[in-house]
């Protein structure tokens, strides 16, 4: 779908590196050793379940970061963008430090990005802050990175920036770690140094995802399962809407939602609360009768995890359509157990909705970033345009529209 305000990759895969390789060679003044490139995503059913032991259901996008990378050995790395202004962020990897420290004092005089731990290059840095905490011997590097997922959008552009830096050291210095460990290494850097707590589902679905499937990830056990999802074999569509509606998971919100969970799981006497059974969650919510915000994230936490079996058992048995209400269910659920959606996300899932579309929801962390619709091929462009026009008429600024075709995970380039 390339109307409606739409986001695409912008160029060929092929065309996107050797301009990457290019921009390194000019910035750094010699030719990358490699390009690595990891996804965005968008999140299918299973919203802030991640945190909580739960299950997930992620799907990677054509979208791309691309990072171009050669090793240094003189413990320096320099971080370069092309997406943000402002030249080479340059720190000695022997210093790198979570805030307060002299790392975060650098990175604070980057440009670009809104994170506690100093803006965009917090995320790579803190990468090989995770590495050398994990005792792998990672050096120093020149790193560009070019990328086509949008940023502040709910798609994961956090992640996949740490795992295309992950799997770009991990081959550079023959670190042998395999994509789930990688994608662990990479939230460690964001909960540690970067400063939100965010589960292990967006670095997973970077690292891992395979084309023409959606990842079905248990987040306890790190068990996985590609489920095929074959959308344009079906005759549908899924739809990304991105709000513009700018979030930012560092302020504060996120983490309490995150410590609200886990004060019902110790209320309740669990683990986590992915050991309450839906079919026990009536008794569970009488017992957090005294503490109404609580409950309310419980129950949210426990149908979503229910919402996510009940996907997958539809897809299992290729009822795709099936799974538009379950959508429309998690984001009812999102809005008023959870709390975190807003007014134009709402209007984006009820807009779709009147227009056609067989499910709609947010996706991602909440307070903005963008919705998903589950359409029928021949209503795809009737549904954006509602959308677009539901949006004009409330006085919104223009949604992106664009299609997620479930992508491949993080990769070399050859």
């Amino acid at each position: 779908m390339t109307a409606h305000g739409a986001v695409t990759p912008a160029t060929g895969h092929a065309q996107r590196a050797r301009h990457a390789a290019e921009r390194f060679a000019a910035v750094y003044g010699a030719a990358p050793t490699g390009l690595w490139a990891a996804p965005g995503r968008v999140n299918l059913i299973g919203e802030h379940t991640d945190y909580n032991d739960g299950f997930v259901m992620p799907l990677a996008l054509p979208h791309t970061t691309i990072a171009a990378a050669s090793a240094r050995t003189d413990g320096v790395l320099r971080l370069h963008s092309g997406g943000v202004g402002g030249g080479i962020v340059e720190l000695r990897t022997d210093a790198l430090r979570p805030a307060p420290g002299p790392a975060s004092e650098a990175l604070e005089r980057s440009r670009g990005g809104a994170q506690r731990s100093g803006g965009w290059a917090a995320y790579p840095a803190g990468v090989i802050w995770a590495m050398q905490e994990a005792g792998l011997p990672v050096g120093g590097a020149d790193l560009h990175f070019e990328s086509t997922v949008p940023t502040g959008a709910g798609l994961s552009s956090s992640a996949a920036l740490e795992v295309a830096t992950a799997l770009a050291l991990n081959d550079l210095y023959a670190l042998g770690q395999e994509p789930q460990r990688l994608a662990q290494l990479a939230q460690r850097a964001e909960n540690a140094f970067v400063g939100v707590p965010c589960g292990i589902m967006d670095q997973t679905a970077a690292a891992c995802c395979t084309a023409g499937h959606a990842l079905f990830l248990d987040t306890r056990d790190l068990t996985r399962r590609q489920i095929p999802f074959d959308l344009a074999g079906e005759g549908l569509r899924l739809l990304v809407v991105d709000t513009r509606v700018q979030h930012e998971l560092g302020d504060g919100a996120y983490a309490e939602r995150r410590a609200g969970c886990e004060r019902g799981a110790r209320a309740l006497g669990v683990r986590a609360l992915r050991d309450v059974p839906y079919a026990h969650l009536p008794e569970a919510l009488v017992e957090l009768a005294d503490d109404p915000v609580v409950q309310a994230l419980v129950r949210h936490i426990v149908t979503e995890n229910h919402r996510v079996e009940e996907v997958v058992a539809h897809l299992d048995a290729g009822r795709i359509r099936a799974i538009g209400p379950l959508l429309t269910a998690g984001h009812a659920s999102l809005r008023d157990d959870f709390a975190i959606s807003c007014p134009e996300l709402d209007l984006a899932v009820d807009a779709a909705r009147e227009a056609g579309a067989l499910g709609a929801r947010m996706t991602g962390g909440g307070f903005g970033g963008s919705a998903i619709v589950l359409v029928e091929e021949a209503d795809a462009t009737e549904v954006g345009a509602a959308v677009t026009e539901a949006f004009a008429a409330a006085g919104h600024a223009r949604p992106r529209i664009f299609e997620a075709v479930p992508g491949a995970g993080a990769h070399r380039i050859e």
